[in-house]
């Protein structure tokens, strides 16, 4: 078997193994389904929907638990510091903060952007760097969209924007010089968090999940205005002026736009209920009757 070194140094096990183990005594897992070569788990945890995906089952349970032992970090520090949660700009952090909050706020400090934009990804980032340290080869965590993944086979990842023509017709493959990778959208049509902008999907591609969740924010933001291929334009160039951003890519409406270096984009032969259905989701309540409807 192909080992990880690089990944093991660039993302090294630091979370704390003993009370994981002790909240692991305390929650039973449902059982992954074995599709396509892979052990795959969609759990809700409270406001997030989680994909995890692994070669190594119980690579799957740490990754949910390292989520929800970052999760009640954050929870414990928000009741101290509840700006970090609401604030619209990146905050100065203190060293003692927990580590999902450190990687969120570096992130949020890269894009200009309030540190709860990038929680999400630091989520999956933290979740991944822990089922890796369990052995695994294949790691990938999907939090509400945004994607943190390493992997030593290629993997190939959908995009999701809403009503757009696009949408679930496009997707990334990704080979193996592509890991480790964070993949995150920000959107104003199908996402419920606050966006500024008028993107239907703007995904932006990084070396880490955190980094390109706040970044996938900061783009949306960007793409306003009447002038539909100008907005998407302007979320480009929001993107190349982001320090560490690999590419993005903007869909407003008809309009698809590409900037930097991504995974090799390719076309999906897929409806928006096929395109769930393999991340283990049903179809949102209101695209039920127009996936119906299409061939």
């Amino acid at each position: 078997m192909r080992t990880m070194p690089h990944l093991r140094q660039r993302m090294p096990c630091q979370s704390d193994k003993i009370a994981l183990k002790e909240l692991n005594s305390r929650m039973a897992h449902p059982t992954p389904v074995y599709d396509r070569g892979l052990f795959r788990l969609r759990w809700r945890i409270e406001q997030s929907n989680v994909l995890a995906i692994s070669n190594v089952p119980r690579a799957i349970g740490l990754g949910i638990e390292s989520i929800l032992y970052h999760r009640k970090q954050l929870e414990s520090y928000i009741r101290r510091k509840p700006a970090f949660a609401l604030s619209l700009d990146p905050l100065p952090i203190e060293e003692s903060a927990p580590e999902v909050v450190k990687l969120a706020s570096l992130a949020a400090e890269a894009a200009q952007v309030g540190p709860w934009a990038a929680i999400p990804g630091a989520l999956a980032e933290l979740a991944v760097r822990d089922m890796i340290s369990e052995g695994a080869s294949v790691s990938l965590i999907e939090n509400g969209g945004e994607i943190a993944a390493a992997s030593i086979q290629p993997l190939t990842v959908g995009v999701y924007a809403g009503e757009a023509s696009a949408s679930g017709r496009i997707g990334f493959y990704l080979a193996l010089d592509d890991f480790p990778i964070g993949i995150a959208t920000s959107s104003a049509t199908v996402s419920h968090a606050l966006n500024f902008g008028e993107a239907d999907a703007a995904v932006v591609v990084s070396d880490t999940a955190s980094l390109a969740d706040a970044a996938a924010k900061a783009v949306c933001n960007s793409v306003v205005g009447e002038d539909v291929e100008a907005s998407v334009q302007s979320g480009l160039e929001r993107a190349e002026s982001i320090r560490g951003v690999r590419g993005a890519l903007v869909i407003r409406r008809n309009y698809v736009g590409t900037v930097g270096r991504f995974p090799r984009l390719i076309r999906l032969n897929s409806t928006r209920e096929e395109l769930f259905r393999a991340s283990l989701q049903e179809l949102p309540p209101q695209e039920t009757a127009l996936a119906q409807s299409e061939p």
